[in-house]
């Protein structure tokens, strides 16, 4: 990984908003007493969301002093996880690719060339107009449905160049692309249609789901075919 530095302009200062304020304090209040210091990455993120998607020096130094950590502790925090940006990115998106095994053979040296030709040669630079940024980043957790890119907190799957620069239109415009695969696939099915586990009852959203009281049935209308009594139907 490249070591990863604080952009040398800052701002003079950093202040949460009050509503922010507010979802520290029930977010810190989740931990047992001395343990804030466990609250550092939720509180990074939304300082960088208030920011405009990049984390300043001064904001890494007031979450040091709300959570009672040493600076350098929260500092090796935000320099060591790609998730926290420390240079002013896109406006609208900043779009992280990634670029490991299974998403580089599926075609990410691809939408990186897509990147380069839309928004800039370089990685960690801005647009012409200043809305998008994008960098190459180790794996994202959807090896499945490689390759893929992160936008902010949701994932875009299944990409062909086209399908990317679809994505990167579809923001420029005003909207929100739908998150997930671009191709419609559900999670990470086959890339064709199922040919197992179709029933719906197998995704009912229950604890004990529908399909386990058929067997229950089923064994009612066989004990019953039988001539002997059927077996009490579990309960839930």
């Amino acid at each position: 990984m490249a070591v990863r530095r604080l952009h040398p302009d800052q701002p003079s200062s950093f202040a949460f908003t009050p509503e922010n304020v507010a979802w520290i304090q029930e977010t810190v209040a989740k931990y047992p007493p001395g343990k804030q210091a466990s609250a550092v990455i939720p509180v990074l993120w939304r300082a960088q969301e208030q920011h405009g998607g990049w984390l300043p020096e001064p904001a890494i130094r007031l979450v040091a002093e709300l959570l009672d950590m040493a600076y350098i502790r929260v500092y090796e925090v935000a320099t060591f996880y790609t998730m926290f940006q420390l240079a002013p990115v896109g406006s609208v998106a900043h779009i992280q690719v990634c670029g490991t095994t299974p998403c580089m053979l599926r075609g990410s040296l691809d939408l990186i060339e897509a990147c380069k030709r839309r928004i800039n040669p370089d990685p960690h630079h801005l647009s012409a107009d200043g809305k998008f940024s994008w960098e190459e980043v180790e794996c994202l957790g959807s090896c499945a449905n490689a390759p893929m890119v992160q936008i902010w907190k949701d994932t875009y799957e299944d990409l062909t160049p086209e399908l990317l620069e679809r994505v990167i239109d579809t923001f420029a415009a005003g909207g929100t692309p739908k998150p997930g695969s671009q191709t419609g696939r559900t999670a990470s099915c086959p890339a064709g249609a199922a040919t197992s586990l179709k029933d719906p009852a197998l995704y009912d959203g229950s604890s004990i789901g529908a399909w386990k009281r058929r067997f229950a049935d089923l064994e009612a209308a066989a004990s019953q075919l039988a001539g002997t009594a059927p077996a009490d139907k579990p309960k839930g």
